[in-house]
């Protein structure tokens, strides 16, 4: 290690320069991502959708996103990522507000999975770039704190959307689609910002010193030598056990979340009563709450392998908790109540696991590996909302559906620890 070099204060200095770009990225990402839930209230009525319809467009967006992850992160690789993740958010940008212009469900389905093409490769991409960036035991502190984007994505959602919504006859335009047009105008913005200004990697920037630099790429290739030796094969990095295992077992996180997200409006109207308005203050809430949950999880959680996997776990066991509390909730506090400890608690843990398949694959394998592990988890995805839609058109509710998203939280906590446990066997050996 190079003399001289106060690691605390460099981390510090390297994250107020490079993690505002990534955390406002991801943030107009999620906005876009999810915006649609708002809208659906008056989409689907304008439009004559049906929850099955609107559950397979929800759901549309995984399949493109899962299909382009791992060449979209390889892409990464050879380009930049200054270039790359500009690319991303100026296609998503547009599709985004192409949007507001669909008329039957099959535009619907073709805009949705259109997005999740544009984007595929983003959120991995994201972690890849901390990577190059951030030694293994800052890494989880790094990816909590862009990763705080998603919960503020709630909470600015949750503010704006019942004023976008009040547009409604404005240029002879609905609310829902003046919602969409205005949210996904940042993103094409922001990919200006990111040509002109996202450094690349530490080698280029001139705002670290030469020691700093020096004890950086020290640091990260005795990380990347320890990790094991590189394979130099794509198919081996994406069958890797630890990207397997993981990306599994935050598939099973993220068709809980995303079968709530993509129906949280209506299904908050449904158990309370409240207006837009009532319920976009709910969702609010829940993203400060995710928020917390992101602050005190990224230090505690980031210093060992071992540590991370049973914060997971913990998690996701609060996430099923959540989720009982909402299958079984009578009155209108107990269902704030359900869904803010659940959306907390699973979010909270999603950020996790591909902070720690960057750290047990090795460093030639990690384009591929964490596009991989973010594929398994957005793909099998894709039936959370569209089972939860066509549940709730042949039940007239969505009480069937959060009862059976409980096990899928269980097991995504069983899974992480079988995780733990190869992974102190490897290392031990």
């Amino acid at each position: 290690m190079t003399a001289g070099v106060n690691e605390r204060a460099l981390v510090r200095k390297i994250g107020w320069r490079v993690l505002p770009f990534i955390l406002f990225s991801y943030f107009v990402a999620m906005v876009d991502r999810g915006n649609i839930s708002f809208a659906a209230a008056t989409m689907n009525a304008d439009l004559g959708f049906s929850e099955t319809v609107y559950g397979l467009g929800a759901s549309a967006f995984f399949l493109g996103y899962s299909l382009l992850e791992v060449p979209s992160n390889l892409m990464l690789a050879r380009f930049g990522a200054r270039i790359w993740l500009a690319r991303i958010m100026l296609t998503w940008g547009v599709i985004s507000i192409l949007t507001a212009f669909i008329q039957t469900p099959w535009q619907f389905y073709a805009m949705r999975f259109a997005l999740g093409v544009a984007e595929a490769g983003f959120y991995p991409g994201a972690i890849l770039y901390l990577s190059t960036w951030f030694p293994g035991e800052h890494r989880a502190w790094a990816i909590s704190r862009f990763y705080v984007s998603l919960p503020l994505s709630y909470v600015v959602m949750g503010s704006i959307a019942a004023p976008l919504l009040a547009l409604h006859g404005m240029a002879g335009l609905h609310g829902w689609q003046w919602l969409l047009i205005v949210e996904g105008m940042p993103s094409v913005l922001l990919a200006l910002v990111l040509i002109a200004a996202l450094p690349d990697q530490p080698g280029t920037a001139r705002w670290l010193t030469l020691a700093e630099r020096c004890w950086l790429e020290d640091r990260l290739a005795r990380e990347a030598a320890a990790a094991g030796a590189l394979s130099h094969h794509v198919l081996r990095a994406l069958l890797n056990p630890f990207v397997v295992m993981l990306g599994a077992a935050n598939a099973l996180n993220y068709v809980a979340i995303n079968a709530i997200a993509f129906s949280a409006p209506k299904l908050l109207a449904a158990g309370t009563g409240m207006d837009v308005a009532g319920v976009g203050r709910v969702v609010s809430a829940g993203g400060l709450a995710i928020a917390l949950g992101l602050l005190i999880v990224g230090p505690l959680a980031g210093k060992t392998v071992a540590r991370t996997l049973m914060a997971y776990s913990g998690f996701m066991g609060l996430a099923a908790a959540g989720l009982s509390v909402l299958w079984l909730a009578a009155s209108p506090t107990s269902t704030i109540a359900g869904y803010i400890l659940f959306f907390a608690a699973a979010q909270t843990a999603g950020m996790l696991p591909l902070a720690v398949v960057s750290r047990l694959i090795p460093e030639r394998d990690r384009p591929a590996g964490l596009a991989m592990a973010n594929t398994i988890s957005q793909g099998v995805a894709f039936f959370g909302p569209l089972t939860w839609g066509v549940l709730a058109d042949a039940t007239g509710s969505y009480r069937l559906g959060v009862a059976l998203l409980i096990p899928l939280s269980l097991g995504a906590a069983g899974m992480a620890q079988v995780a733990r446990l190869r992974a102190r066997t490897v290392r031990a050996g």
